[in-house]
């Protein structure tokens, strides 16, 4: 390496340490702004990257104090096991309340209904089960990992997006947000979805958890599992994932690179099974995270159509 290919190299280093901490500054003072305009604040925790990423910021906005709101957890009973492990293991390790809602409890009860057939999946029908939680607990603010670069329907949000009193999201109807001002102004019944890392790509994410040293689920390093591909979606083989006639499961190298329920979470053939690996092949990649979900794929605007209904 020539003493131009350091110097390169340190500047950028220097760039990207610099750019993080941009980020994390902004995002501490957007989750220190909720705490000091909301009654009963609450963290939505899936056990994905951005969540993660969103609990461990939490921590370092109020250290040395505990994280002063709990971690909320939609339990759609079809998790991943690592998913599930790496929750609890993190509970332990903050020091943070947890709580579950759970979507088999509102199929118990008739507040939603399972689906069926070869594509089922309890991913809509977590609405019911969040803003039940919701309700129950009376938050009137729920923070979220969701970023503006995942999805264009996410790409509308404001850092504090308003929910109706039927936690309905209007994406006609943001409120401005000039000077880093956040209007957390509500009626009652009504409360807010709050996206302190909106701004962040899915680079940064993973430079600050390789910066920070964060721990992370084993999903997202390659590793060897046995699947199924279903329109060209690497779907991982479990009790809830029904198979097609001559659908044959193999085993597969492969990683996530997001985590949400089995039968319609897609994995990507990698070899990537450390940090700097995985950093190098987002670097590469040309498709967002997020196509590989089935559950967004089944028309051009479901993700808009599932916010507007109070999803996350």
């Amino acid at each position: 390496m020539t003493k131009l290919n350091v110097a390169e190299n340190l500047n950028m280093s220097q760039y990207y340490l610099s750019h993080l901490k941009e980020l994390e500054s902004e995002a501490i003072f957007v989750i220190r702004e909720v705490v000091a305009q909301f009654e009963k604040p609450a963290l939505l925790f899936s056990g994905g990257k951005d969540s993660i990423v969103l609990a461990y910021l939490s921590r370092k906005a109020f250290y040395p104090a505990r994280i002063p709101f709990p971690l909320v957890h939609i339990d759609t009973g079809h998790n991943f096991p690592e998913t599930m492990e790496y929750r609890d293991w993190l509970v332990n390790e903050l020091g943070v309340k947890l709580i579950v809602g759970s979507v088999q409890e509102s199929i118990d009860k008739g507040r939603v209904k399972e689906e069926t057939g070869w594509n089922a999946s309890r991913n809509a029908l977590q609405t019911v089960t969040l803003l039940d939680t919701i309700e129950k607990y009376k938050f009137d603010a729920a923070m979220g990992g969701a970023r503006r670069d995942e999805e264009k329907a996410r790409a509308k949000e404001r850092f504090f997006s308003h929910r109706d009193e039927f936690g309905q999201w209007d994406p006609k109807n943001q409120r401005p947000e000039l000077w880093n001002l956040f209007n957390g102004r509500k009626h009652m019944g009504e409360h807010f979805r709050v996206f302190p890392i909106s701004n962040w790509t899915e680079m940064d994410v993973w430079q600050y958890i390789y910066t920070e040293q964060i721990p992370i689920p084993k999903l997202y390093f390659s590793h060897e599992r046995e699947v199924i591909v279903r329109d060209n979606a690497i779907l991982s083989t479990s009790p809830w994932l029904k198979l097609k006639p001559g659908e044959t499961p193999t085993r597969k190298i492969v990683r996530f690179r997001t985590c949400g329920d089995m039968p319609i979470t897609g994995a990507v053939e990698s070899t990537a099974d450390t940090l700097e690996k995985i950093i190098e092949e987002v670097a590469a990649s040309r498709k967002t995270e997020r196509g590989t979900r089935a559950d967004d794929k089944r028309s051009e605007t479901a993700m808009e159509d599932r916010k507007k209904s109070g999803y996350f």
